[in-house]
């Protein structure tokens, strides 16, 4: 890899801190946070996710449900670049407070989930 690309996207570079990027059957979530954003504006959510070092690009889809199970929002991320990411979901419908999951899913659309992970918290 260039040098000028090393600057961009050092996670690609398997020397960078003995990162060894892993084949997509021993792909994990490092981890998978979610803060709301509370500010004047509306209701919306910060999803941070951050991946094992990847020898090739995977999936990435975040639900956001209610309360009752009723799916509010939904993200899906196609073979990002970057083990490390960060989106914005916004909080639409009825419900703007109390009980909310965040489902999080790793995959290759040709292999069974690398990984997945449930967020429950308040707002």
């Amino acid at each position: 890899m260039s040098d000028d690309l090393e600057f961009f996207f050092p996670e690609l570079n398997p020397a960078n801190e003995g990162v060894i990027p892993l084949p997509p059957e021993e792909m994990r979530f490092m981890e998978v946070k979610v803060e709301p954003v509370l500010d004047n504006g509306p209701l919306r959510l910060r999803v941070y996710v951050e991946t094992t070092a990847f020898q090739n690009r995977p999936y990435l889809e975040v639900v956001l449900t209610g309360e009752h199970d009723q799916e509010i929002a939904s993200a899906s991320v196609i073979e990002p670049m970057q083990r490390k990411n960060v989106f914005t979901m916004h909080i639409r419908g009825d419900q703007q407070a109390g009980k909310f999951s965040l489902y999080a899913r790793l995959f290759y659309p040709e292999h069974p989930d690398s990984d997945t992970r449930k967020i429950e918290f308040e707002i």
